[in-house]
């Protein structure tokens, strides 16, 4: 039997050792999301929310686990003992206990999450860049509308021989530290624009446009696809997006210009030519 509870002990100890000191961990402390620290104005909103979230859950996994260990422990079968052990039963203070704190709980989770879903879908009155996204099987249409130049992309090609698939993208520039409306739409089914570093998505509708609002703080590349199952290949609706200085911002739609992409590309592509509610060359 002491065999049994040094073993006991020696497992707890290790597993306590090893929690206390993953807590020391970069990785643990954003609560094992993307190191996207600083990369956009909402990035920090939300590690903060998530991680916060789970220091909360684990406080709750550990006094609930304390509770069955003490419970296990108190009330179990002597050596001797026959029977049911002494039953307790309907103790209102526990009940109302056990009622009132996860309501606590859902209430208040329900409350930070609306705070900070509020903010990051505030909208923009004036933002700096605008942008329309388009998805489609399976790739990416980029209209700079402000600049009145387009890129038009094709699905990732696998073919063996590449380096570095993400070379060969579509790829979304945005200035740094330029605040940014990106409009969403899409030309067959369901997509879902998800920049992974971004730490946020949004569908995107046949018929209906969606919008985001954010201002890239971090100079970088970084990647993207489609988080929404839209057919055989949307594992390679993928995509890059690079948050670039104004000048590199301005040298590039200065390309696009002289590669004869001027204009917007317009609905006129769109597999869905006959949607209810109207002109379906109006967006919704």
């Amino acid at each position: 039997m002491s065999k049994n509870r040094t073993r006991i002990s020696a497992v707890a100890l290790f597993s306590s050792l090893t929690l206390v000191l993953s807590g020391c961990s970069a990785e643990l402390q954003r609560g094992f999301s993307p190191d996207a620290s600083g990369v956009t104005n909402h990035t920090d909103r939300i590690i903060g929310l998530w991680t916060t979230s789970w220091i909360v859950l684990l406080g709750v996994g550990v006094v609930s686990w304390g509770l069955i260990a003490w419970a296990l422990i108190v009330y179990r079968r002597r050596n001797g003992a026959t029977g049911l052990p002494s039953q307790l039963r309907y103790n209102l203070p526990i009940e109302t206990l056990f009622t009132v704190i996860p309501l606590i709980l859902v209430v208040g989770f329900f409350a930070f999450t609306a705070r900070d879903m509020s903010a990051i879908e505030a909208k923009v009155e004036n933002p700096d860049i605008h942008i329309e996204v388009i998805a489609k099987q399976w790739s990416w249409d980029f209209n700079y509308v402000d600049d009145n130049v387009y890129d038009s992309g094709i699905q990732a090609q696998f073919t063996g021989t590449e380096e570095n698939i993400f070379e060969t993208l579509p790829t979304l520039y945005l200035p740094v530290d330029k605040s940014v409306r990106i409009e969403l739409n899409s030309r067959d089914v369901i997509h879902s624009f998800w920049v992974i570093d971004f730490l946020y998505k949004k569908d995107m509708f046949p018929g209906h446009t969606n919008n985001m609002y954010f201002t890239p703080l971090k100079e970088g590349t970084y990647v993207g696809k489609c988080a929404e199952l839209c057919g055989e290949y949307h594992s390679m609706m993928l995509f890059n997006v690079k948050v670039v200085s104004q000048t590199e911002y301005d040298s590039r739609m200065g390309a696009l210009a002289t590669q004869g992409n001027v204009g917007q590309l317009s609905t006129e592509y769109d597999r869905n030519q006959n949607l209810p509610g109207g002109d379906p060359t109006i967006r919704g």
